[in-house]
């Protein structure tokens, strides 16, 4: 019994750590949010759902960030939103 408890338990620890490891973190610069706030880029109309991670539709203009390639940006709904240009993977919903 001892062993099948303990043989859970590690599956348990296994599979929790497995998927911790797939949580990225990603550390945007201050100077990217803070350009993006201060254009004036219109906003398009989406009617999706904006959700981290996941692509943005290739009808959708995504705006370079100066000095920054790693980084674009959109205005969807009246929210910006910060995107891997790369991937079109959505970063971040800036508030």
């Amino acid at each position: 019994m001892k062993k099948l408890i303990l043989a859970s338990l590690l599956s348990t620890l296994a599979l929790s750590g497995a998927a911790l490891a797939q949580t990225t973190t990603v550390v945007v610069p201050g100077e990217v949010k803070t350009y993006i706030l201060q254009q004036t880029s219109p906003s398009v109309v989406y009617e999706g759902t904006v959700v981290v991670g996941e692509p943005l539709p290739d009808a959708v203009e995504i705006y370079p960030i100066p000095q920054q390639p790693t980084y674009g940006y959109v205005v969807l709904n009246e929210q910006r939103v910060l995107v891997d240009p790369q991937s079109r993977r959505v970063i971040e919903v800036l508030q």
